[in-house]
């Protein structure tokens, strides 16, 4: 009987994760990040807003935007 070869083509994909606002703040404070005045105030501001993933991206780059 012939060895059978296993397939090396099938790679494993890992599956898109998206985790919360409060799994994320307690991962962040193991790191020893702390989230400043400002990004408290713009995320309360989007969540006034209801802004989509899209826009709170959007607003978060254009922030962080040199000149």
């Amino acid at each position: 009987m012939p060895n059978r070869k296993k397939s090396s083509t099938k790679k494993r994909v890992a599956p898109n994760v998206v985790i919360g606002r409060e799994r994320f703040a307690k991962i962040s404070a193991v790191e020893g990040i702390k989230p400043s005045a400002a990004m408290r105030k713009r995320v309360a501001q989007f969540d006034r807003e209801g802004l989509s993933p899209a826009e709170r991206r959007r607003e978060i780059i254009k922030a962080h935007k040199k000149g």
